[in-house]
């Protein structure tokens, strides 16, 4: 068996960015379906919260060539 545990490591982290992006954009979607006046206020901690996500997915790549 040929191969890398760090490929494993980093297929494990997309596993989890793509389920973390999921869950904070679903969450968006049900609130300001809710309630629609609230989106301005709901936007800038969604963007925070995407970027914080795919920067843990770009970290596990890095850190998965190390």
């Amino acid at each position: 068996m040929e191969g890398s545990l760090s490929a494993i490591g980093y297929g494990l982290s997309a596993i989890g960015g793509g389920i973390g992006v999921g869950l904070i954009f679903a969450a968006y979607m049900t609130s300001v379906a809710r309630q629609p006046e609230s989106q301005k206020a709901l936007q800038p901690m969604l963007f925070l919260g995407f970027a914080l996500v795919e920067a843990l997915a770009i970290l596990g790549l890095v850190l998965a060539f190390m």
